[in-house]
């Protein structure tokens, strides 16, 4: 069973959601250089909250990740690569992994939220098949790595957040849904957010250095 992790903090959780997230949207150009990587956590679409960290930053952080055995550093071309290693290091399936990635990229999201918001990284059949994930990760027997929020005042879903970094802020728990927003509307801003991303990723794969 795999050792109990120590918190991480928001930039440690942002850089390993990046590389899982760019394992399966840019498979091209990973494992990542350390400039793909800042890019990715700094990102301004597919990313809550905002971050805007510096090489020094990140480069701090994948020595600390390395040391918790979260990534794997190769070296290749000209420049360093870096590789996550989170399900294996957490003991769960890649479809977990999945989920909890987009947890820490997009913060707290109802079932419907995260079954279009993974679709990039794994692609679930239903809600049911993805709640079924959610709940073996809240009962986890080597600790819960995500929540169920209390239901936000004139949300009609409850939202769910990661525990990687601890329990949530109260400001994350108590994240209310924008107001004149349906579920619907929820989904088809996530369906359009998830299309940016795509396009975003597109790019960056072009523009990587080979």
């Amino acid at each position: 069973m795999p050792n109990p992790l120590r918190p991480l903090t928001p930039v440690e959780a942002r850089v390993l959601g990046v590389l899982v997230e760019k394992e399966r949207t840019v498979p091209d150009t990973y494992p990542l250089s350390l400039n793909a990587l800042v890019a990715g956590c700094n990102q301004k679409t597919s990313r809550s909250p905002l971050m805007e960290v510096s090489d020094a930053d990140v480069q701090a952080v994948l020595d600390e990740l390395r040391s918790l055995s979260l990534v794997v550093e190769s070296s290749g071309g000209r420049v360093m690569r870096y590789a996550h290693n989170l399900p294996r290091a957490l003991g769960i399936p890649t479809e977990s992994g999945a989920i909890v990635a987009t947890l820490m990229l997009r913060g707290p999201q109802t079932p419907g939220e995260l079954r279009i918001n993974t679709e990039r990284l794994h692609r679930f059949a239903d809600i049911s098949s993805l709640e079924a994930y959610l709940a073996e990760l809240a009962s986890r027997p080597a600790g819960a790595l995500v929540v169920e929020l209390p239901r936000s005042p004139g949300a009609r879903e409850n939202r769910w957040a990661h525990l990687l970094c601890g329990a949530p802020a109260p400001t994350d728990a108590g994240q209310a849904a924008t107001p004149g927003m349906t579920c619907g509307d929820e989904d088809r801003v996530a369906a359009l957010e998830a299309r940016v991303a795509r396009l975003e990723d597109a790019i960056a794969a072009l523009r990587a250095p080979r």
